[in-house]
């Protein structure tokens, strides 16, 4: 499958209106152990990148210039924490990718991968501290160790998404040591993250878009 600019920016669309969709769920979840605008503060973001994408030129845009749009608008919109993290995500995705007209399966797998690198450096977060990147780093090891084994990007996205319900869900067991929520401590307990859960939407809604 080759991916051009247009489908890259139909993920960004699908991804928006699904965010959208999800959005008083992660305030719910947020409320709980946060400050319960985490919905809203993902909706703003990945609204404007769509709106940013809207005016692009898509035959004379290349992939990493659609991303690092995607990263400037987000990071416009959102100030808060996951602001930084997915503009990170975005340049980084770019930057795998610089040089690319049209991307192959293993071309967007590493785009995945370099994503999901981004937010964990940016963040300096560890799996086990109860933020996205439980969710981010099992779906990057799960697309790359299925693109290794010769999938088809629908499989690795599929295997992706997986394993980053796994990792969300994993989360109601840890005690957060990163962000806002670390204040709670033990009552942290039993509550999914919410960074973690937004992170399956958007895995999901890219799966979605790309298969």
């Amino acid at each position: 499958m080759t991916i051009n600019t247009a489908d890259l920016k139909r993920m960004f669309d699908t991804i928006a209106v699904a965010i959208e969709a999800d959005k008083n769920r992660l305030c719910q979840l947020d409320g709980v152990i946060g400050d319960a605008d985490h919905g809203i503060a993902m909706a703003l973001g990945f609204n404007a990148v769509r709106d940013a994408l809207a005016s692009l030129d898509l035959a004379a845009t290349e992939p990493t210039a659609l991303l690092n749009t995607a990263a400037k608008s987000f990071l416009n919109a959102v100030g808060a924490s996951s602001g930084p993290l997915y503009a990170t995500a975005f340049m980084r995705g770019g930057a795998a990718v610089k040089g690319k007209a049209t991307l192959a399966d293993a071309d967007f797998t590493a785009l995945f991968q370099a994503m999901s690198q981004g937010i964990k450096d940016r963040g300096k977060a560890e799996p086990g501290e109860k933020t996205m990147v439980d969710a981010w780093q099992p779906a990057a090891e799960a697309a790359a160790a299925a693109s290794v084994a010769s999938k088809t990007l629908a499989q690795c996205l599929e295997a992706a998404h997986a394993a980053a319900e796994r990792g969300a869900e994993a989360t109601r067991d840890m005690i957060a040591a990163k962000g806002r929520s670390s204040r709670l401590g033990e009552r942290s307990l039993g509550h999914v993250d919410p960074g973690a859960a937004s992170a399956v939407t958007v895995i999901g809604a890219i799966r979605k878009s790309l298969s």
